[in-house]
Formats: C-alpha cells, structure tokens, sequence
C-alpha cells in the first residue's frame, strides 16, 4: 500500500467517524429543542466533501506524498480537534441552533468567528496538493468556496434570528461547526 493510499485510508475513516458524531449530537441537540436551519443546502455540502474524496482515491492513491504539504494538513487537523473539543456535544455538520443558548467564544472562536470553515478550506486544497494533484485543489476549492459563502450566510442569519442582538454583535460564533 503506498503512503498516499494509507493517508487516504485514515482520511476517510476520519470523515466517517465525523459523520457519526454529528449524527449523534443532531439528534440530542434536536430532542433539546434545537432548530436545524439551512437544511437544503446541507447536500450539496455532502456531495461535495465525498466527490472530493473519492477523486483523491481515483487520481491520487498511487501518486508521491509531498511531505511539507502533508504536514500543514495535520496541523489543519490538530485544529480541527481543538474546534471539535471547544464545541463539544454542540459540534455537528448541520446548522443546528439551540435557541438562547450561548454562543462558545473559547478555544478558536476566540480567535475567528468560523474557524472550522477556514480549516475546512484548507484541507479542501492542501490534501491534493500534498498528493501533487494541483487541479483538483483548484477545483474543489472553487466549489467549497462557493458552497461556504452560502453556509456562512446561512448560519449568520440564524444566529441572528434565534439568538438575538448578542449574537448579531458576535458576528456568527455559532456553537457548531460543519
């Protein structure tokens, strides 16, 4: 098995292992009287993250690591534990609010109001370009750019409309993450 391959092995794994969570914290959010908004565009998201996945398996499971890139990969993933860690039972992949519910302004929405988007934008190029597949970052990047200007639209507005004037002032520190 080549290192590209073992990469994309623990990628996937990791993003399935994602999905549960979410699943698990949507459903206890929901029975806690939370409120999903912006489901329609949730799909798309989903297509999008799997289409970028299974074409790193199609072009990029036999190709070269480059080995600088890859590691700027995994800090992207150290950080994506810290934001997972801040949100705790809160992190989910949907938009999922929890009316008058504070918003979390520790570990890295300290710092940026959407920190799991940044990383995800990351990840979304840095992967393939540690496999040496330029274009694929080009494109994917393309699309989850697009795909986040209607999420963080999304999300901001909810925030606004179920938790009041903080959270407008706050700026879309929502408690969650995709």
């Amino acid at each position: 098995m080549t290192w590209a391959a073992i990469i994309l092995v623990i990628v996937t794994l990791q993003r399935l292992g994602e999905l549960a969570l979410s699943r698990r914290n949507t459903s206890r959010l929901l029975a806690r009287g939370a409120i999903e908004v912006g489901a329609g565009h949730y799909p798309l998201l989903v297509v999008l993250h799997a289409a970028w996945l299974l074409a790193l398996w199609i072009f990029g499971w036999d190709h070269q690591v480059n080995w600088l890139l890859f590691g700027a990969f995994a800090v992207l993933q150290g950080l994506r534990l810290w934001v997972l860690a801040s949100l705790g039972s809160r992190w989910t992949t949907r938009i999922i609010v929890l009316p008058g519910a504070p918003l979390i302004t520790s570990g890295p929405y300290r710092y940026v109001s959407h920190p799991n988007y940044v990383i995800v934008a990351g990840e979304i190029a840095l992967l393939p370009l540690a496999l040496n597949l330029p274009w694929l970052a080009l494109l994917f990047s393309l699309l989850i750019g697009i795909a986040l200007v209607v999420r963080i639209r999304t999300e901001a507005r909810a925030l606004a409309d179920f938790n009041g004037p903080l959270n407008r002032h706050l700026n879309g520190h929502l408690a969650r993450a995709p």
